[in-house]
């Protein structure tokens, strides 16, 4: 079998790589068998060089490849026919501006495994950056709340090497004693969750965030439960609230009036109800006056993330009593930062934890006949069409939706 890592072409540029050179000579080593070539690269974390002295072939043409590894979207002027290709290709929620990429992957002959379609037998998904979207996201929040209030200024995060070289500088600031709210259990919250424990942040009971006050830096992390309640008032369980959330509405303004900084990494399911809504912001008591959004989902449960930001322009202001953008050096705004490429900060890490989930959940299936599954779930298109899973997509495809 012969596997091809695609160099990034997605503009504006992506570090990340599937595999570094040493993920990718663990793999050799795993599975003689395989033929590896790496696509020449200029921009990529890890340079030529460095796959090429491990052995590797380094090459401008990966034709001759089977199976074809990237991070984000390939170009369709980029598609090789007749392959199998691993990304990120943003269709699988019908996003308008790749309806273009899905309709070339079917006419190239393509069979496109998405990385986040890549899921175990209970359908949780097995592969993903989300960890290093909470650790920048994190990062960036408290970047954010530092220039908010002339407190102190950290570097970019993309200037920095290593999540360790992250938290470093952040236990150099001092914090006053603010209360931060992070909400979300994955792998978004958690990543988000590592930072303030390497902070030596103090992390408190939801009860005991709402109600006392402290003379040092706290925080707490809430689930579903802790922010939703059923609104006729009953008792709740995680799984009502997963089968009915058209029947709860947000409490989260118990938490609006006494946090300070907002860090969101939670997963909104559809119809679930908006968190941060226009009304607890624009309420007298409202507290946070910075939101570090990390889920980013624009015109979404969180009323103030109006867009995406971007690693260059990564905050904007907030006009809570206009609901509208405005810089964030306006004295009565709420500063956003709602970056939705965050990993792209953090590339060699990022590069390095995904490649280690990608050996082990994703390379196996190639040589055990994909005895769990894993490939069959994950393709969404084989011999021209959709996949019965991807049916979904067709109307979308055709142009009708």
């Amino acid at each position: 079998m012969k596997f091809g890592l695609l160099k990034e072409r997605k503009s504006p540029p992506d570090r990340r790589v599937v595999f570094t050179p040493e993920e990718l000579l663990r793999l050799q080593s795993t599975f003689p068998d395989v033929e590896l070539s790496v696509e020449s690269s200029a921009i990529r974390v890890f340079p030529d060089e460095q796959y090429q002295s491990l052995g590797f072939s380094v090459v401008e043409d990966v034709s001759h490849c089977e199976v074809l590894f990237g991070v984000k979207e390939v170009p369709v002027e980029a598609l090789i026919p007749n392959k199998k290709y691993f990304f990120f290709s943003h269709t699988i929620k019908k996003q308008p501006y790749n309806r273009k990429l899905l309709q070339a992957v079917l006419e190239k002959n393509i069979e496109l495994y998405d990385h986040e379609t890549i899921v175990d037998a209970n359908h949780q998904r097995l592969i993903g950056f989300g960890r290093y979207a909470g650790i920048v996201g994190a990062y960036n929040g408290i970047r954010a709340f530092g220039i908010k209030y002339d407190l102190f200024t950290l570097a970019k995060a993309e200037t920095l090497k290593s999540q360790e070289e992250l938290i470093t500088r952040l236990k150099r600031q001092i914090l006053p004693n603010i209360k931060i709210v992070l909400t979300g259990h994955g792998k978004v919250g958690m990543g988000a969750k590592e930072m303030l424990d390497g902070m030596k942040i103090k992390q408190v009971a939801v009860d005991d965030f709402l109600t006392k006050n402290y003379s040092e830096p706290v925080y707490t992390q809430i689930d579903v439960l802790d922010y939703n309640k059923r609104i006729d008032g009953t008792s709740s369980s995680k799984a009502d609230f997963y089968a009915n959330p058209s029947v709860y509405t947000s409490d989260f303004a118990r938490f609006s009036k006494v946090a300070d900084l907002f860090m969101a990494g939670h997963f909104h399911g559809n119809g679930a109800p908006d968190i941060l809504t226009r009304e607890m912001l624009q309420a007298p008591d409202n507290k946070i006056q910075v939101v570090a959004d990390i889920s980013c989902d624009v015109d979404g449960p969180i009323a103030c993330t109006l867009k995406a930001s971007t690693i260059a322009e990564p905050f904007f202001g907030y006009l809570p009593s206009e609901h509208k953008e405005v810089a964030y050096t306006h004295p009565a705004s709420i500063m956003v930062m709602s970056v939705d490429n965050l990993p792209c900060e953090l590339p060699k890490d990022a590069s390095e934890g995904f490649g280690k989930m990608f050996m082990q959940h994703v390379i196996p299936a190639f040589f055990n006949g994909d005895k769990d599954g894993i490939l069959q779930r994950a393709k969404m298109t084989e011999m021209g069409k959709l996949t019965p899973k991807f049916a979904y997509l067709q109307e979308y495809v055709d142009g009708k939706e």
